[in-house]
């Protein structure tokens, strides 16, 4: 019923993306909806508060009535910067309902860049927590236009008003503002981490294909509880019926996330479903792994953000029942789910392919998506031609369309023309990776195409080289770099070990890989290979390699 009232919504070309959590709301009042830990007792156990289905719909209702008063409306850019909690999903799908567009950005990226990002939305309103309202106050230029303020906790010397002011009054049903399905329903910046953040605008089209998409690509029923470790993720949890355990961690250091934290989340709420980065997912297995523990309540896992390594997804599988299944689908902040592949073809199939050099195969193309791959170009392509297309085979940039796929950055007229292709039937994004499709029609990622070097004897890819040597046992992982100008680039392998050795073992680990380098087709050229205390790594997911800073610090180290 929920799906045919979406459809209809959008052959009449209207849709709000709350109408979601309403119809949730109906179906299951008195179900958890948002779970959060919200303190401890004198022995250690943790105590939850929660809003059910029925009452984050009513309070969410309460508070659209209180921002729509002090001029939150339809189309007002808001600054959202709330720590994930009941009162960040509250705030979200109240500002869906009254129309206005959030604006979200990672604020883990560093205030410069945060300050940029923002500013770059010319934001008119602004809600967040105490600590994000100095930072407006500091710098007020990046804020010029926001005459609508509001707080989550205590207000100091500004004013607006706070949250408790807005979810105080007594409830009555909102009608949420009637929205064209192309309409903008909020604005997400990217990572950055191959380049400035971009935002990416996200229509209430794009919305409701992806939760349709997730629902399809993960098979979920709304009986199922969910942990959610990145919060935006977390939002697609009432839409789709599922209860959301929010989890007692940093959502900015997954890599540094207490284990224990996670498994008592899981345990005492039976969580059947957990979204993880790869970050995450290796520290949490090697612990489970570490104490004998197993995690039978576990359904599915889905990990995204970056590659993930054969050795990850076998360590977590053996931690659950044979039914239970990890995913890992392939997308971006742009377009999302782009395709998906299961641990079960993983490990019985790609796997050993993807140590021979094949790169990390992603699956089929997701629920809606249209995929192809096309000859690798640095400039902008204007229209789509089929000339643009390369033999199934070939690698290639991979570009896709699809209701997922956002249309467009805001404000960013360079960032749409380096990334979309315009066509007859709309538009084609240009993922940026690089990858072939084989003969069963799914996906292997090859790479950034910023990342790959491009050497005298032709392209190398970052993916299938540094395959090579993540298959060294002391490896943590790699990271493929060039030094030097482009069609001259000397090739260097950028190494983090799992401990640190003595001089002598780092001697003859280095003699190790530069053997397995010169044994490989695909590496014989690399034969520079530089040892690195820790990566440099995205924010969002702690996964994602700055390999550009990798490749100014190999130049420095090279020349020296």
């Amino acid at each position: 019923m929920m799906i045919e009232l979406v459809e209809k919504s959008r052959n009449e070309g209207e849709i709000n993306i709350a109408s979601y959590l309403t119809q949730m709301a109906q179906k299951h009042p008195d179900k958890r909806a948002v779970v959060f830990p919200f303190c401890r007792d004198r022995c250690g156990r943790v105590a939850y508060s929660h809003l059910t289905f029925q009452q984050l719909d009513r309070e969410s209702d309460t508070v659209a009535f209180g921002l729509e008063e002090m001029g939150i409306q339809r189309g007002v850019r808001t600054v959202l910067m709330v720590k994930p909690g009941i009162e960040f999903f509250v705030l979200t799908f109240a500002l869906f309902k009254v129309g206005a567009i959030p604006v979200v950005v990672d604020p883990g990226m560093g205030i410069a860049r945060l300050l940029r990002c923002l500013g770059e939305t010319e934001p008119e309103a602004f809600i967040g927590i105490s600590l994000a309202h100095v930072i407006r106050v500091l710098f007020p230029k990046y804020f010029k236009n926001v005459d609508r303020v509001a707080t989550v906790g205590r207000k100091w010397f500004w004013g607006g008003e706070t949250y408790k002011s807005l979810s105080s009054r007594p409830w009555q049903p909102y009608m949420p503002a009637g929205i064209h399905a192309d309409d903008t329903a909020a604005i997400l910046f990217t990572t950055g981490s191959t380049g400035p953040a971009k935002g990416a605008v996200y229509t209430h089209r794009n919305f409701a294909a992806q939760i349709e998409s997730i629902r399809a690509c993960f098979t979920i029923g709304e009986d199922e509880i969910d942990l959610p470790t990145f919060p935006l993720f977390a939002l697609f949890d009432p839409a789709l019926g599922m209860t959301a355990i929010i989890p007692d961690m940093d959502p900015t250091r997954p890599a540094k996330v207490n284990p224990d934290r996670i498994l008592e989340a899981i345990e005492n709420h039976g969580v059947t479903s957990i979204f993880a980065s790869p970050a995450l997912l290796n520290r949490v297995g090697r612990h489970c792994e570490e104490h004998q523990l197993q995690l039978p309540s576990l359904r599915r896992v889905v990990s995204a953000g970056a590659p993930v390594s054969s050795d990850n997804i076998a360590r977590f599988a053996a931690l659950l029942k044979d039914s239970a299944e990890i995913y890992t689908p392939y997308g971006a902040t742009e377009a999302m789910p782009v395709a998906v592949i299961g641990s079960y073809e993983i490990l019985m199939d790609t796997a050993m392919l993807s140590e021979k050099g094949f790169g990390i195969c992603v699956g089929l193309p997701a629920h809606g998506i249209q995929l192809k791959i096309i000859r690798i170009l640095d400039l902008p392509i204007e229209t789509w031609t089929d000339e643009l297309e390369v033999p199934d085979g070939d690698i290639g940039e991979i570009v896709v369309q699809g209701d997922v796929v956002t249309r467009a950055y805001f404000q960013n007229p360079q960032a749409d023309a380096d990334g979309k292709i315009r066509d007859a039937d709309g538009f084609w994004h240009r993922m940026g990776d690089l990858g072939w499709k084989d003969k069963a029609g799914r996906i292997w990622f090859c790479g950034r195409k910023s990342h790959r070097v491009e050497t005298q004897e032709g392209p190398l890819y970052t993916i299938p080289c540094e395959t090579v040597f993540n298959r060294h046992p002391s490896v943590f992982r790699s990271a493929l770099v060039g030094v030097g100008l482009v069609g001259d680039q000397t090739p260097v392998i950028c190494i983090e070990l799992m401990h640190k050795p003595s001089r002598r073992e780092l001697t003859a680990i280095k003699e190790e890989l530069l053997q397995a380098s010169k044994a490989h087709v695909l590496t014989r050229q690399i034969e520079t290979i530089l040892f690195h205390k820790g990566f440099p790594v995205d924010i969002r997911h702690n996964a994602k390699i700055f390999r550009e800073k990798l490749a100014e610090w190999a130049a420095r180290k090279v020349k020296a």
